[in-house]
């Protein structure tokens, strides 16, 4: 696929991974739907940015938690652009949930915008993609190939996420390619301190953490990558090979 001109969706863009994704897909010519839910300032930042760089944006409001939403946000896309190649879905929560106190709202807020937004946004995509075809890409975890005992419900959700593109890549072949990304340590949760990232740093086959940016690379490859379809990059330093 060439990128210039195309339009990409990108969820949960205004604020860390999505937002350096939804930057590198507007510095490579592509016209980004630029989606946030609680983010508007940084929304308009991306925005700002994109067009600065000598492309077209724009913001688009919605709760992914909310079903309507989904297919509400592609409609949007289509009225500011008139057409849609990419969808990128990135927007995503993950809590600290260990066994024992994990909340059924919890449970529901994850699964909602975790796993059932994006199924719910590839299915609404795909009908507006048509014939013209496209391609999706989700942002996985390496949570779904490794076990975190304090984090059972995420991991749950993105291990969801893997197999998920690996159905809808069988069911929307060969006019629309589907794949994903699952991320290590590219940026930390908030609050750590630096011993743990020393830990972190320690045991990754690497020596070093990653950055959003390793991770807008994989997405621009599985862009332009037109033989490759169902698959899940893991881009988290080696760390899934340690064992």
């Amino acid at each position: 696929m060439e990128l210039d001109s195309r339009v990409a969706l990108v969820t949960g863009a205004a604020t860390r991974v999505g937002r350096v994704i939804a930057l590198a897909l507007g510095k490579a010519g592509m016209r980004v739907g630029v989606h946030y839910s609680g983010s508007q300032k940084g929304a308009r930042q991306t925005v700002e940015e994109i067009i600065a760089a000598g492309s077209d944006a724009v913001s688009l409001p919605g709760d992914l938690t909310d079903p309507a939403t989904a297919p509400r946000l592609i409609e949007h896309t289509m009225k500011m652009f008139g057409e849609l190649d990419v969808l990128v879905n990135s927007a995503a929560v993950m809590l600290r949930t260990p066994v024992g106190e994990v909340l059924v709202e919890d449970w529901d807020a994850m699964f909602a915008l975790n796993l059932r937004a994006p199924f719910f946004l590839c299915q609404a995509a795909a009908r507006v993609m048509g014939e013209r075809g496209g391609a999706i890409v989700n942002i996985a975890d390496l949570a779904a190939f490794e076990t975190w005992r304090g984090y059972i419900p995420h991991s749950i959700t993105k291990a969801g996420i893997v197999q998920m593109t690996r159905g809808l890549a069988h069911a929307l072949a060969p006019r629309i390619r589907v794949n994903a990304v699952a991320p290590g340590p590219v940026l930390l949760p908030d609050g750590w301190t630096q011993e743990q990232a020393d830990k972190l740093i320690a045991t990754t086959p690497l020596g070093r953490l990653g950055s959003p940016d390793d991770v807008a690379q994989a997405v621009l490859y599985l862009l332009t990558a037109d033989y490759v379809t169902g698959e899940t990059i893991i881009v988290d330093g080696g760390r899934h090979v340690r064992y």
